[in-house]
């Protein structure tokens, strides 16, 4: 996962017909439906449960990240940094800039440091009304137009050069970064023709590694979720393996919705391979000139396995799992498979002839 990838330069949650929260509308349409022959139902509840999961899972975070939550990301120190150090590479005087996701606007007044004109995208009616607010106290607000639309929705009035979108959570879950960018190349594509904005992030290399992770808390085992730092050391904590990729994206391409791994490992510490580290780095831009990139990375996200496997070193495992762009936590972890499938202790032992 080094910093050097070539990829060329080219990036919000669909907001549905009713209330996303609206639990007892989820509920009739599964229930208060005439009968159907089964083959049709079972097509047509299957498209249904897929949209009622992107409705439901709108409820979390989406285009409704609260506003204290943005609090948490204007304290993140390696994310402002790096943000900030890509949108002054990218963006320069005169461009004009979208960003798709807005939240406080922080990332737009960053681009409005050069730019000619910025559109700053938001559904949240109160960080809309926030944005707006934090702007005006800012030198070059004035430059940031900050509209209240949907994201899935919004298409500037003009061409624009530089697209910011940051909906962006570990492995690309939860959040609908990728169905947001795939669907603004589509609709600018369509009004204005090629060629595409810059997009930033650029690109997002992901990966995973198996790993014996502490659940303990006071005495009390507790196999959760957990987030961590990436510069911290987490006590009781060990890399069984070194970590492996398992999905690149350029978002100047098409990106597939789907994301999953099947691949080995060979175990190089023993232990209990209880947990998978998902590590994703965003590579904000690239920097062909210096051979380089501007990186963001995310807090790793460490899964507990329904089941602990013991390891050893020189064991080799197999790892398998799959999930979709923008789902839920939930449903990667039901996907996720371990096993050893070479047990070092368990192959013959070889000696060499020994000749006097």
């Amino acid at each position: 996962m080094g910093n050097h990838i070539n990829v060329r330069r080219r990036l919000v949650c669909r907001r549905p017909s009713r209330s996303p929260c609206d639990i007892t509308a989820f509920w009739n349409d599964k229930t208060d439906r005439p009968s159907e022959p089964d083959s049709k139902r079972t097509d047509m509840l299957n498209e249904r449960e897929m949209l009622n999961e992107r409705e439901i899972e709108s409820c979390y975070l989406g285009q409704f990240i609260p506003v204290h939550y943005h609090h948490n990301m204007l304290m993140d120190q390696n994310r402002m940094h790096g943000f900030k150090s890509a949108i002054d590479y990218a963006v320069k005087p005169g461009m004009k800039v979208v960003e798709l996701g807005g939240g406080t606007g922080v990332l737009s007044w960053f681009a409005a440091a050069r730019a000619d004109k910025v559109w700053c995208v938001e559904f949240n009616p109160d960080m809309v009304k926030e944005a707006r607010k934090m702007l005006a106290l800012n030198p070059n607000g004035e430059k940031v137009e900050v509209v209240h639309a949907d994201a899935f929705e919004f298409l500037p009035p003009e061409p624009v050069d530089v697209v910011i979108c940051e909906m962006i959570h570990v492995g690309m879950l939860r959040e609908k970064q990728v169905e947001v960018i795939e669907s603004f190349k589509r609709r600018y594509l369509a009004r204005f023709g090629g060629p595409l904005p810059i997009f930033l992030p650029e690109a997002v290399i992901m990966a995973v590694q198996p790993m014996q992770q502490e659940y303990d808390f006071e005495g009390f085992h507790a196999p959760i979720v957990q987030f961590q730092e990436t510069a911290a050391i987490h006590p009781g904590v060990q890399e069984l393996a070194p970590p492996a990729v398992y999905s690149i994206i350029d978002f100047s391409q098409p990106t597939d919705s789907i994301f999953g791994f099947d691949g080995k490992f060979v175990v190089e510490r023993s232990g209990t391979l209880n947990a998978l580290r998902f590590v994703t780095k965003n590579i904000l831009a690239v920097v062909p000139e210096r051979s380089t990139t501007i990186d963001w990375l995310n807090h790793y996200m460490c899964l507990p396995l329904a089941a602990p496997v013991a390891v050893k070193a020189g064991d080799v495992l197999q790892v398998s799992f799959q999930y979709r762009a923008g789902g839920s936590i939930p449903s990667l972890e039901a996907s996720i498979r371990a096993q050893v499938i070479y047990d070092v202790n368990l192959q013959p032992v070889v000696q060499n002839a020994v000749y006097a």
